[in-house]
């Protein structure tokens, strides 16, 4: 009995240690892989800008490709991220992903990133600290396009609507350009998702 209870603590002790040691990765040691993708990322959006072919380059956005640099003031200066195109699971590890089929930054529509909250650099981890008012900046290679938080919002993972063209709103045609960040909710569960709305307020052309 004494060897089997010692067989069993040795045996608690490494499989408390061995989950430790995953849960530590999945916090941080997946930051490193998004860091790599999203240094590769950035090359990709400054040679875009670069190019004289950016409508046609944007009009045709494939899968993986860098949509754009996102800024929130809030959280600092050193807070950027670059959205690329898609949101599977593999998508959003390499960072903020946007939405398929729903508006570019600056067009009318609804612009819509969605990120994680704790794993993969967990870039919207401080979405629930956004006040009205408060900016949003995407930098794509046609221009620079500053939004405002007009709300935040918790919902149920089935209410797609928030990624309507009008936000909640479907089947109601745009009159304005708008953005909406989705991320899970609360940290560390998807049972909800936490929304950010916001509304175009100012756009500088690449030019300027």
């Amino acid at each position: 009995m004494r060897v089997v209870l010692r067989t069993f603590g040795e045996l608690s002790v490494t499989c408390g240690v061995a989950m430790l040691l995953f849960c530590a990765y999945l916090l941080w040691g997946t930051g490193s892989y998004t860091q790599h993708h999203q240094l590769l990322l950035k090359r990709e959006l400054a040679e875009d800008a670069r190019q004289a072919k950016v409508a046609k380059k944007l009009a045709k956005l494939d899968i993986g490709d860098a949509v754009g640099l996102i800024r929130i003031p809030r959280f600092g200066r050193d807070y950027e991220y670059v959205v690329l195109e898609g949101v599977d699971p593999g998508d959003l590890r390499k960072g903020p992903g946007h939405y398929p089929g729903t508006a570019l930054p600056g067009e009318v529509g609804n612009f819509v990133v969605s990120g994680h909250r704790t794993t993969y650099a967990a870039p919207f981890n401080r979405l629930d600290e956004l006040h009205r008012g408060d900016e949003i900046v995407v930098d794509a290679p046609a221009g620079r396009y500053t939004y405002q938080v007009s709300r935040t919002k918790v919902v149920d993972p089935a209410a797609v609507d928030v990624v309507a063209p009008v936000p909640e709103r479907p089947g109601r045609r745009p009159a304005k350009a708008m953005i909406t960040l989705t991320t899970c909710h609360p940290e560390y569960s998807d049972r909800q998702r936490l929304i950010v709305f916001g509304v175009l307020s100012g756009t500088t052309g690449r030019e300027d």
